[in-house]
């Protein structure tokens, strides 16, 4: 079988690829690799897929339905795979593989149901439920491996941040809002867990083990409002087109928050950073749509 990068995975990582990066011309081979080795049946690549990984829907020798999943290093594939491995499927999919056996860069884990997201769901459902998944990952890090923090993260972001500001004025003042925010909240954090790192209604899908089920983390060791903080603004779009949706903002912060026992203020602190930080590098590949919404969802805060 051909292993074709989907589109919408070929233009993401374009967008971000360092110099010299040729994973995405080595992907089909690296995809018939791993299928060889685990003697596993294609049946398709997940369509329209990630945005940073390439998924392939498989059974095993045995028939068990899994899921393939490839990712490039700058994905953190490795960080990935032990996080999972450390939830142990507790609110997450389930690593298939030990960690000791998995090749670099290629996982192999429990069959969901791609297409049926909390997305499906009436959106106070849905953060309901995204909620209640979230709140199984935040556990103590496992001892014997080392995640990036929040600090690291947020601190690379940072930098680019800066740059964005110093191209576009007109963000500024957004900008340094962000960053004065960042600051005051890395003073004091007032837990250090284990995070998803990139939740949203998106990452969150239907299994047959667990009505709903955590994926595509990309792990880091933090507060918990750090992780919350991309929930607040899921459904951006539907949040923009309300003329009451700088109020329904502050209404789901509060509500998200009480709910998870988060300090409201470093929820909305959060949750302007990475807006303001999504907003930024959006522009700065040319999602020029992408970040106007971002920006003024992060004007509300």
């Amino acid at each position: 079988m051909a292993f074709e990068p989907p589109r919408r995975l070929m233009r993401a990582l374009g967008e971000t690829a360092p110099e010299g990066d040729d994973w995405l011309e080595r992907l089909p081979e690296l995809a018939r690799e791993a299928v060889e080795r685990r003697e596993l049946t294609v049946e398709r690549v997940q369509l329209p897929g990630g945005r940073s990984s390439l998924v392939v829907l498989v059974r095993a020798a045995d028939g068990t339905p899994c899921v393939l999943k490839l990712a490039p290093p700058r994905a953190r594939p490795e960080s990935e795979r032990v996080a999972l491995a450390h939830w142990n499927g507790r609110g997450a999919v389930q690593l298939l593989e030990p960690v000791s056996e998995g090749a670099e860069g290629v996982l192999l884990l429990e069959r969901l149901h791609p297409d049926v997201s909390v997305r499906t769901l009436p959106e106070a459902k849905a953060l309901l439920e995204a909620a209640g998944t979230l709140r199984r990952l935040w556990v103590d890090p496992p001892e014997d491996f080392v995640f990036e923090t929040v600090a690291e993260r947020t601190g690379r972001q940072a930098k680019a941040m800066r740059a964005g500001a110093d191209a576009a004025p007109e963000v500024a003042p957004l900008v340094d809002a962000a960053l004065s925010a960042r600051e005051e909240l890395l003073e004091s954090p007032p837990e250090r867990r284990l995070l998803h790192g990139t939740f949203r209604q998106s990452k969150v899908l239907s299994g047959d083990r667990m009505p709903w089920l955590a994926v595509g983390p990309d792990p880091v060791v933090g507060e918990h409002a750090f992780d919350l903080a991309r929930l607040v603004r899921d459904r951006v779009e539907d949040l923009i087109a309300q003329p009451s949706g700088a109020t329904t903002t502050r209404r789901r912060v509060r509500r998200l928050a009480e709910s998870l026992e988060v300090d409201r203020e470093r929820l909305r602190g959060w949750t302007l950073f990475r807006a303001v930080e999504s907003g930024v590098r959006a522009r700065r590949v040319g999602r020029e749509r992408d970040a106007e919404l971002l920006l003024e969802f992060a004007s509300w805060l």
